[in-house]
């Protein structure tokens, strides 16, 4: 099944690049009739080119991404999903292009001839791809078998998804409560550390040092002990109790320069 896939994508770039030389060729010739010089028309074209490779490319995206779907939509299409019919759709420029040069076969002047080429390609194309296509997809999906398929198809597709939310908020709901259970286990063990930090804030210039370093031996324990949350936690810890005790709400906060470093903690992660 993939190896007619490959073969399908591959037959559908050089069917969709032909077209795009037939589109180019006619417009080319429509200019130069009209009175255009070549110059001119190639300056133009190459532009065209672009905007017409951009526009191709996104319905090549489109149809490669549908037919990707096509084992799940496949008794919704039971005729637009089989491989002949796939075949025939994306070789429809090929299969326009071979009925336009027996269209002109008779045709000596090699310009009439491939005009005659490049019209029938744009017009097989267009039939197949904007008209035959379109309303052979949508005639399929009326048939009641069709119709039921789609509903369960729907149906399994919701049900997926409401269980994606709920194993999302499961997820969550554990995170939280594990969160929750780390908070009261630390907040219970560190309650001594979170006192000493706190007289910490209130060292002067001759105990600056040590107290950092104390700051610092705390700092390395709660990461040991839970990471950086384990930290922040610590810190508020001491900077709310250093406001209770010392009624205080202006801070200096010494901790978060302190602990700059251990771990992951930095001192910009703390307002």
């Amino acid at each position: 099944m993939m190896n007619v896939r490959r073969v399908l994508k591959r037959i559908h770039v050089v069917s969709t690049l032909w077209f795009m030389v037939c589109v180019g060729y006619v417009l080319a010739m429509a200019l130069h009739q009209a009175g255009f010089r070549w110059w001119v028309i190639f300056s133009f074209s190459g532009h065209s080119a672009l905007f017409i490779f951009l526009l191709i490319s996104l319905y090549l995206f489109t149809m490669f991404g549908a037919a990707g779907k096509g084992q799940e939509t496949g008794v919704e299409h039971p005729l637009t999903g089989t491989g002949p019919y796939l075949t025939f759709y994306v070789s429809a420029p090929l299969f326009g292009a071979l009925a336009g040069a027996a269209a002109m076969s008779g045709e000596t002047r090699i310009t009439q001839f491939l005009s005659g080429v490049a019209l029938g390609t744009l017009g097989t194309t267009a039939l197949m791809w904007v008209i035959v296509d379109p309303l052979t997809s949508v005639l399929e999906t009326l048939t009641p078998a069709a119709r039921k398929h789609r509903g369960r198809r729907l149906a399994a597709a919701r049900a997926e998804r409401k269980k994606r939310e709920h194993d999302r908020e499961e997820l969550l709901a554990r995170v939280s409560a594990q969160q929750e259970e780390d908070r009261h286990r630390w907040q219970a063990l560190m309650m001594g550390e979170a006192e000493k930090l706190a007289a910490l804030l209130k060292a002067n210039r001759a105990d600056f040092e040590q107290a950092e370093r104390q700051a610092v031996d705390m700092g390395v324990r709660a990461w040991r002990i839970g990471g950086l949350n384990c930290m922040r936690q610590l810190r508020d810890m001491a900077v709310d109790l250093y406001k209770d005790k010392y009624k205080n709400l202006m801070v200096v906060d010494y901790i978060s320069v302190w602990w700059d470093g251990i771990g992951s903690w930095r001192s910009r992660t703390v307002g």
